[in-house]
């Protein structure tokens, strides 16, 4: 399974939101700046963020865009699931018709990986938007506590 780049900018969007004190606005501009994403592919998977009731929207001179719920009732699944609808690791695990064997989603294979689906979609659902702020905290308070940092150059490295 491979996630989009929209998926990624979603995921960066709402851990910014989950930053900031719980109701703060923010423009699409704003965000966009800050998270270094085009504009006009913000709006684009902010209408995919609402409507999975994640974001909501304020229009008028004192518009912008909010969090729709506390951080801690947001997780990765959500917000996969908002910009990329139900994601599956194998074709077999929605449509057991789809198998050319003629096994109807009934072999070893299929349920090797309806097994690692169970466990990804737990694990998602387990990691919510407020913990990823607290850690995203940590992380910039103590470069240290970063796995990809480097001490000798005081840098972040890429992983």
């Amino acid at each position: 399974m491979k996630l989009n780049q929209a998926t990624d900018y979603a995921f960066r969007m709402v851990l910014h939101m989950s930053l900031l004190p719980q109701g703060t606005k923010i423009t699409g501009g704003e965000l966009a700046k800050a998270q270094n994403i085009p504009d006009r592919f913000l709006l684009k998977i902010m209408r995919n963020l609402i409507a999975g009731d994640i974001i909501k929207s304020y229009r008028g001179v004192d518009g912008g865009f909010a969090l729709n719920r506390e951080p801690k009732d947001i997780t990765l699944l959500d917000v996969v699931e908002a910009v990329e609808g139900v994601t599956y690791l194998q074709r077999c695990l929605y449509d057991s018709a789809s198998c050319s064997r003629g096994c109807h989603g009934h072999c070893s294979v299929q349920e090797a990986f309806a097994g690692i689906q169970a466990k990804l979609v737990r694990d998602m659902k387990a990691i919510d938007f407020a913990t990823l702020a607290q850690r995203e905290r940590d992380i910039h308070t103590n470069p240290s506590t970063c796995p990809h940092h480097n001490p000798q150059t005081s840098q972040v490295q890429d992983a």
